[in-house]
This record gives C-alpha cells, sequence and structure tokens, in this order.
C-alpha cells in the first residue's frame, strides 16, 4: 500500500491515522486485541474528518486540489475505459507528456480523451513537466480534436494543470497562439465536448482544454484566472497573502457553479479523491455517460450553437447610461 500523503490543514487527522495504523501493526505483530481502541480511534478520526472537510477555506481547497495522490488522467482512463489506445506527437515538433490523448472504449462507445497529465514523485513530474504543457501539447490536443470531429466522436477532457508552461522556449515557439486557437477550435467542433476539472484549473493553460457543451468539476477541484500565490504577488506584492487572495478568487468548484462557469460539481469521497480512485471514477463516469445521452439528440449545428452561447453568456456587464 502507498504511504498517504498529507497536506497542511491535515496535521490533526494525520497524527490520528499513522496512530492507528501502529496499533494495527502491533497487534499482529505483537498479537494483542486492541479492537476497542483502534475503533474509538477510527470513530474520532471519521469525525475529525468530516468536520475538517465541511469547513475548508479556498486557499484548502486550492492545496487539497494539489494533492499529489489526486487521481491524474492516466489513472482515469485506465479506471473509465476498458481499451485506450494513446496517440503522441504534434506532427510538427515534439511529443509533449504533459498532455496525454487518445481513443478507448468507454461503456461499449469509442471516445476520444484528452487531458494535462501531472507525475508521481519528483522524477516523473520532471519528466511530466508537472503537467504544464508547452505549445506542442496543446497543438498535440488539437490534432487529437480534429481527428475526434473526422470520425464523429465524443470528445471529453480533464483538466488538472498549474498553467501553461511559461517559459521562454514556450513563448518562442508560440504558446499563446496554441492556447488561442484550441479555444477557437473547440468553439466549432461539430461532436459533443465534455470537460471536467479533476484538480487544479489554471488559467489558459485550462481554458485551452475547457470548452465544452458541459463543464463539470470535482468536489475540492479549483478554477482560476491564476493561482492564489501569483495573484498575491502580483496585486499584494506579498505571496504569503495567498489565501486571502484566494477567497478573493472565488476558485472553488462552490463559487464556479454559483456564477454558471460549470455545470455540475462531482462529488469527491470525504476526506478528498486521492483517498479512493476508483469510487470517484465511478462518479466521473456517471456523470459523462448522463451528458452523452443528451448530447447524443442534439445535432452538430446544435452543439455548436449551444456551447458558443454557453460561453458568450458568461458573466455580465451593467452598462450606465449618460446623466
Amino acid at each position: 500500500m502507498i504511504p498517504m500523503e498529507y497536506i497542511p490543514f491535515e496535521k490533526p487527522l494525520a497524527e490520528l491515522e499513522i496512530r492507528i495504523e501502529e496499533l494495527r501493526r502491533m497487534a499482529i505483530t505483537q498479537a494483542v486485541d486492541i479492537t476497542q481502541e483502534v475503533s474509538e480511534l477510527e470513530d474520532h478520526a471519521a469525525r475529525l474528518r468530516k468536520h475538517l472537510f465541511s469547513n475548508l477555506t479556498a486557499y484548502e481547497a486550492t492545496q487539497l486540489s494539489r494533492h499529489p495522490q489526486r487521481p491524474n488522467v492516466l489513472e482515469l482512463i485506465d479506471l473509465l475505459c476498458s481499451d485506450f489506445v494513446e496517440l503522441a506527437g504534434d506532427r510538427n515538433f515534439f511529443n509533449d507528456p504533459a498532455i496525454i490523448g487518445g481513443i478507448g472504449l468507454m461503456a461499449g462507445e469509442r471516445v476520444v480523451i484528452i487531458g494535462h497529465q501531472k507525475g508521481r514523485g519528483t522524477k516523473e513530474n520532471i519528466a511530466r513537466n508537472f503537467g504544464m504543457p508547452k505549445p506542442e501539447g496543446y497543438r498535440k490536443a488539437l490534432r487529437i480534436m480534429n481527428l475526434a470531429e473526422r470520425f464523429r466522436l465524443p470528445i471529453i477532457t480533464f483538466i488538472d494543470t498549474p498553467g501553461a508552461y511559461p517559459g521562454v522556449d514556450a513563448e518562442e515557439r508560440g504558446q499563446s497562439e496554441a492556447i488561442g486557437k484550441n479555444i477557437m477550435v473547440m468553439s466549432r467542433l461539430k461532436v459533443p465536448i465534455i470537460c471536467i476539472v479533476t484538480g487544479e484549473g489554471g488559467s489558459g493553460g485550462a481554458l485551452a482544454l475547457g470548452v465544452g457543451n458541459r463543464v463539470h468539476m470535482l468536489r475540492y477541484a479549483t478554477y482560476s484566472v491564476i493561482s492564489p500565490e501569483g495573484c498575491a504577488s502580483i496585486l499584494m506584492k506579498d505571496a504569503r497573502q495567498a489565501p486571502l487572495a484566494a477567497e478573493a478568487l472565488q476558485l472553488t468548484a462552490e463559487a464556479a457553479l454559483r456564477v454558471g462557469v460549470i455545470d455540475s460539481l462531482i462529488p469527491e469521497p470525504e476526506g478528498g479523491a486521492h483517498r479512493h480512485h476508483q469510487e470517484v471514477a465511478e462518479s466521473i463516469g456517471t456523470v459523462i455517460l448522463q451528458d452523452l445521452a443528451v448530447l447524443r439528440t442534439l445535432s452538430e449545428s446544435e452543439l455548436v450553437g449551444q456551447r458558443v452561447h454557453k460561453f458568450l453568456s458568461l458573466g455580465a456587464v451593467e452598462e450606465k447610461g449618460a446623466e
């Protein structure tokens, strides 16, 4: 079993759960009956977990969205699809490992799946560039989306990135153009598109895979134009003000649902998605299949029209007349 990793606000829970595991090992190695003590600690841990996760601040939700053990796109594909063929490369420069894309069989239906891919551990995260795509990643995604339209396959995207890679080499090869083109083309594709924010939804790097007929977020995912740390550094001149910036950014799933940025909030198990990957995948799969059943009934022009109207309707501007 992979040891559980804890983030700062979980420290009281971590101490309890570590103690429970120690007692269980003691019961095995020393053949002692401590069932009652373990049961009491488990009840205490369950109550504490419920309390902690029912009162999360926006910045604690941000930390949870970045949890290193949250399910990534390859793990979700493995749980959702009985068959998956990955497609690589942008046919221009190179294959960006921060974006995964291909064709899978889900509940008997062929679908195209594209998503940001973070790594497990430092070595793999470096190889995946911490889930921050370069232009070639977005161009790979675009190539696969155009393939989906050619073969009339629905597109499912999984969003989990701090943002597009901001390096000089990425800018030299047209990072902003690649993101902008993806947004433009996704608005015009004549197939159903379902987008799910599973972790961090960071800025244009997320939106480049986020123009869908249906957009959903996992309960503890975040979606924002900038990270709290970046916002605090730029506007408040102090990255330590990130918790305050997180509240102002309204980046939680509840806030996104309230203002109409997303269509629904997908529940996570108590304690977060990182604790029960299978349960999360089942919840996501149910939402995808429900969406596909509805979107299949729409014509190509209706799919495009609904998607364009959805995004053009976001936000509101109040103009005051001349006095």
